[in-house]
């Protein structure tokens, strides 16, 4: 019920002709799921969506989709998150779609972060980060990601092989003994490694975070 609470509240900042960035993830479909049941004569939207899943999905309803690059900036973007710091610093991307989710979301004049309590942390990096990365020499790249001071793994499917994202690349899975204590560094170091793509690290983008529980929502603004 946590999730769906959240889903619930966001949904209501959603207004009629409003152009919406459609989220990936568990969280998000849910929230996806109840935008495409409030479609009406008099409740209509245009999507922009974060994944091939998401696109899917948003079809499957007949949410009218739209592409990004028709626009500015849009009016809203609902999403969810692997991990929310109190100050609505936020790691994104587990789900695998984080370069397609940065650059909708980054264009949102209004963010908002669906979650329940199990994703809110003192400090970033208590899981892994999601580290997007061309898989040409992506050996190489993985090798300079480490001198940062992470561990890093690279995503593999079921099938032992490496997953690939909608943009056809890898992703490396970065993990820090001790969290991530200066996100904002750890992000400019991250996009200065060549070969990376985008990092998970998801800084200064949420306007408010709707955490659930089975009793309701709270939100940090």
């Amino acid at each position: 019920m946590s999730k769906e609470n959240a889903a619930q509240e966001a949904i209501k900042f959603v207004k009629n002709g409003m152009i919406v960035g459609l989220g990936t993830g568990s969280t998000a479909k849910i929230a996806v799921g109840l935008l495409g049941k409030k479609l009406s004569k008099d409740f209509k939207i245009k999507g922009i969506p974060t994944s091939i899943a998401t696109e899917e999905q948003a079809n499957k309803l007949g949410i009218e989709l739209v592409d990004l690059h028709e626009y500015e900036n849009i009016d809203i973007a609902i999403d969810g998150a692997d991990e929310v710091s109190p100050n609505k610093s936020m790691i994104k991307g587990l789900g695998g779609a984080l370069l397609r989710e940065k650059k909708v979301e980054i264009k949102a004049k209004e963010l908002i972060i669906i979650v329940d309590e199990t994703k809110m942390v003192d400090i970033l990096g208590k899981g892994p980060l999601p580290v997007e990365v061309d898989i040409t020499n992506y050996e190489r790249t993985g090798t300079i990601i480490e001198r940062l001071g992470c561990k890093i793994e690279l995503r593999i499917e079921a099938n032992n092989k490496p997953f690939i994202t909608d943009n056809g690349n890898y992703i490396y899975h970065l993990i820090f003994a001790e969290g991530i204590k200066d996100p904002v560094n750890l992000n400019k170091n991250l996009l200065e490694i060549k070969g990376v793509k985008d990092t998970g690290l998801f800084l200064n983008m949420a306007t408010k975070v709707i955490i659930g529980s089975k009793n309701g929502t709270r939100i940090i603004e």
